[in-house]
């Protein structure tokens, strides 16, 4: 039988290497530990991963972790194993033979978190050996890794997380449920609550706010003039490039490229092994800028990425601050810039019109799916569009109270010091005034 550690603090030193926790960390650990339902909302870069991780070790039992990350799932079961935690992984990368084999393993209890993609949740053979197998009464906890891609209203939407609790129903004991995102909205969080039909939950938000991250949204009359000059500028610094399109991608990268910037590409129409090799690239610094859709990123444990760039307008601003949300997670200072343009506004329409997901539901909520889409696509404008501190723009979003300046955004910097000119020369011209009246 896998070994249980004796305690989290053991298992934070012995298979993390650290001697304390990052802020609002040891609440959610003790609460999975506890036995309680836990919806954590942590920004990327805050730990979300280490709160489920311990007590998947130091619980009695197997945890299965749902997540749609391949990257994310290699990365950890590699590190988790390295700390001498038996784990496994289930995903499309793997055979049949091997998927077999590790299953029956985890049936056999040989392991204590199991990575899988929530479309596994629907295989026969999988439910069959997780469900009947010895395994089945070992199952102790369940975690939802990117828990908003569960609803109508997240950033992610993925029809297969709604059936998460078709699988939970079948283990013969209930286990104890635990969900992580780093973005969600009083909506959402609500959504996952009930769609996870989670029990006495406890409830815990560290906050959206990334004092490090510089925000900057612009308006270019020629979009790849001010992307390569902005990477000029930043030379020996790794940063990401979005595009909304693979077409886009494949255009920027190439014309980056011919004028001397190091810049690779990625997107999901790439053959597998290229995508990988770039992302290592990318990881061991051999590019220095990565140019790709939103399907580079999620579980990528890059900490020095200096800037985030979208050359086009995202789709929504949770979309937006999770891409965003990459840059700076070592705490040093990044820069996060839009590049908007009124042009991305149809091509964002055209895309959500055109949404494959449209497939997977049903008429009714097909058509929900893709109003929702447009009304978070509105707010995304509004983003672009105001004059107002882009920070507390976001946070107001996500339901967090801050200051209405925050003195680190482009908008701040440029209309508080417009205001500030005003308010010297007005104050200025009623010195001269009461000067003049004085006489």
């Amino acid at each position: 039988m896998p070994r249980v550690f004796m305690d989290k603090y053991e298992a934070l030193k012995r298979c993390f290497g650290y001697d304390e926790f990052r802020p609002g960390q040891e609440g959610i650990i003790d609460g999975l530990i506890a036995g309680r339902d836990v919806l954590a909302i942590m920004p990327t870069g805050s730990g979300k991963s280490l709160c489920y991780q311990i007590p998947a070790i130091v619980r009695p039992g197997l945890t299965i972790v749902i997540s749609p990350l391949i990257a994310l799932m290699r990365d950890q079961v590699d590190a988790l194993r390295a700390a001498g935690v038996p784990c496994a992984y289930v995903n499309g990368t793997l055979s049949p033979r091997q998927i077999e084999r590790t299953l029956a393993d985890a049936a056999r209890g040989k392991y204590k978190i199991l990575y899988v993609a929530p479309e596994r949740l629907q295989n026969p053979e999988f439910r069959q050996l997780i469900s009947a197998g010895r395994a089945a009464a070992d199952v102790g906890m369940v975690i939802v890794d990117e828990a908003h891609c569960i609803s109508l209203w997240g950033s992610a939407f993925r029809p297969s997380y709604q059936r998460i609790d078709e699988f939970v129903a079948l283990l013969p004991h209930r286990p104890v449920m635990g969900a992580f995102t780093a973005t969600a909205t009083a909506a959402v969080a609500g959504d996952i609550e009930k769609l996870l039909k989670l029990h006495d939950t406890l409830r815990v938000s560290t906050g959206f706010d990334r004092p490090n991250l510089y925000f900057d949204v612009r308006e270019p009359a020629d979009r790849l003039a001010e992307l390569v000059e902005l990477l000029s500028k930043r030379r020996g610094q790794c940063g990401i490039v979005y595009c909304l399109t693979r077409t886009a991608v494949d255009e920027v990268s190439e014309s980056l490229r011919r004028v001397g910037i190091n810049a690779a590409r990625y997107h999901a129409g790439m053959v597998t092994a290229d995508r990988e090799r770039t992302q290592e690239d990318f990881i061991g610094r051999r590019v220095s800028v990565m140019v790709a859709t939103n399907a580079f990123g999620m579980g990528i444990d890059k900490p020095d990425v200096r800037f985030v760039i979208h050359y086009n307008m995202p789709l929504s601003l949770e979309s937006y601050y999770q891409e965003a949300g990459r840059a700076g997670r070592d705490g040093g200072k990044a820069d996060c810039i839009l590049l908007f343009s009124e042009a991305d506004i149809a091509v964002c329409k055209w895309l959500i019109g055109h949404s494959a997901l449209g497939g997977d539901l049903t008429g009714e909520q097909a058509a929900e799916f893709k109003q929702r889409e447009l009304l978070k696509l509105d707010r995304m404008v509004e983003y672009c569009r105001t004059h107002e501190c882009l920070r507390h723009n976001i946070l107001e979003y996500f339901g967090q109270q801050s200051p209405a300046e925050c003195d680190w955004c482009s908008n701040c910097i440029k209309y508080s010091l417009m205001n500030k000119l005003r308010n010297t020369n007005l104050a200025e011209l009623l010195r001269k005034r009461a000067a003049r009246e004085g006489k």
